[in-house]
């Protein structure tokens, strides 16, 4: 890994997930020997205790089919008192996919994200005794995933669609809803050409009486037309979520068990 490609990957890393100052310990070794790995757990996890665990099931395809739109599910219900999920690529310019604050919510997220190259992806769990539980593998890529323009660039219709939005529940054993949010967006890296950066950066999701369920910061390695896949507590009425993007413009809607529904665009 170039010294240059780091210096990347270190500007492009949000300020949401740093851990602090690059600590002087040392690390866990890497099952998955990643080139960048202590480069990332200095400054994602910091002095906290690392452990690599099974408990963490990631889904993922061992190969990227499109490496514009490859999907991640994290399931870290074997893991107790579940504070945070960060879902990251090693070698991606822009690392860090989400970052994903449980609050109320079961510890499961699914979404689909970009891959740059062939790359370790993971996913970093946060416990409530301060240890990051991570789990992963290498996936096969072709190039480009983070560096091509969107296709609704390419086809010049993504202003006509900005903040479409759908969402659908389905009640779950345990008082839980599945909970799944599509929008309509760029997604821009910033990587293209003539291309500034713009993507979703924070989606809330709330109860009917406005408490925070769960809340996700995103960054655009997330792929173009992001999906969102959650489990929250839910008693049976509608659950509102609200998506805001770099440019301030807010998505909401609201999704109810067993209905389809299209949300509002709110700029």
């Amino acid at each position: 890994m170039t010294t240059r490609l780091a210096a990347m990957i270190a500007c492009a890393l949000p300020t949401a997930v740093l851990a602090g100052p690059a600590a002087a310990s040392t690390f866990p070794a890497d099952p998955l020997d990643s080139p960048m790995w202590e480069f990332h757990a200095q400054r994602l996890f910091g002095k906290a205790h690392i452990v690599f665990d099974q408990a963490v099931r990631v889904q993922i395809p061992v190969i990227a089919e499109n490496q514009r739109v490859f999907p991640v599910t994290v399931d870290a219900r074997n893991l107790p008192a579940v504070e945070r999920i960060v879902i990251f690529a090693d070698l991606n310019p822009i690392p860090v996919a989400i970052d994903y604050t449980t609050l109320s919510s079961a510890p499961f997220i699914a979404t689909r994200i970009k891959l740059d190259q062939r790359t370790p992806v993971r996913a970093a769990v946060l416990t409530s005794d301060g240890v990051w539980h991570l789990a992963g593998q290498w996936i096969d890529a072709a190039g480009g995933g983070c560096s091509a323009p969107p296709v609704s660039r390419v086809k010049g219709d993504w202003a006509d669609h900005l903040g479409e939005a759908r969402a659908a529940a389905w009640n779950q054993d345990g008082g839980q809803t599945r909970l799944r949010m599509t929008f309509r967006h760029p997604m821009d890296t910033g990587l293209v050409e003539n291309i500034a950066a713009y993507n979703i950066e924070r989606l809330t999701i709330r109860d009917r009486g406005g408490i925070v369920l769960g809340q996700i910061s995103v960054n655009g390695s997330v792929a173009e037309d992001p999906a969102f896949t959650v489990m929250v507590r839910n008693d049976g009425h509608p659950i509102a979520f609200e998506a805001t993007d770099s440019a301030g413009l807010q998505f909401a809607g609201t999704a109810t068990a067993g209905a389809l529904r299209m949300a509002s665009a709110n700029p």
